[in-house]
């Protein structure tokens, strides 16, 4: 069991029971899953990004990613049906503890001017949005070995009923949020 995992049994469930007064274990909220995503716009004109891209998650999260495909044609943008136009990566169980116990303690205070988190990126449902703008970042990314920077986007989705109950979740997991 991962330290986060181990944490969240042993005291998150109780402290959030207490708060939010749930009679079961079961309706105390958790993370559910992880969700790392890439959009390659610039793989249209570059077809190396594509495989910085697939490179760069697969070295973050030790998962190989899912190639998107866009689902229309979009004249304007320059995108056919079937195009690659992303990569993600879905994170569970012990990889995803793992993940969110790095970015908390190892990303986030590695990331340039950072000042906290912003409460306004937790949406109704309880769970966390984030974007990074360079992923040079993470631990994982030795900033000698890029060639191009680009950012990802993170989603960690809760099974919180309600916008207080995630962010309370989120906040006993570690997240930095700003005042």
């Amino acid at each position: 069991m991962s330290r986060l995992q181990e944490q969240y049994q042993k005291k998150i469930i109780p402290a959030l029971k207490e708060k939010f007064s749930y009679k079961n274990n079961l309706a105390v909220p958790r993370v559910e899953k992880v969700v790392i995503n890439i959009g390659t716009g610039q793989g249209l004109r570059d077809a190396k990004f594509n495989e910085v891209a697939e490179n760069t998650l697969l070295r973050i999260t030790g998962q190989r990613p899912v190639k998107t495909a866009a689902k229309k044609s979009i004249s304007n943008f320059k995108i056919r049906e079937g195009l690659i136009v992303g990569m993600m990566v879905t994170l569970r169980g012990k990889r995803m503890y793992d993940f969110l116990d790095k970015l908390v303690n190892v990303t986030l205070p590695r990331v340039r001017d950072f000042r906290g988190l912003d409460a306004k990126n937790v949406d109704q449902k309880g769970n966390l949005n984030l974007g990074f703008r360079e992923h040079i970042s993470f631990p994982e990314i030795k900033s000698d070995e890029i060639e191009k920077v680009h950012g990802l986007q993170i989603s960690v989705v809760t099974t919180a009923k309600t916008r207080e109950e995630g962010l309370e979740l989120l906040k006993y997991l570690g997240f930095p949020f700003s005042k």
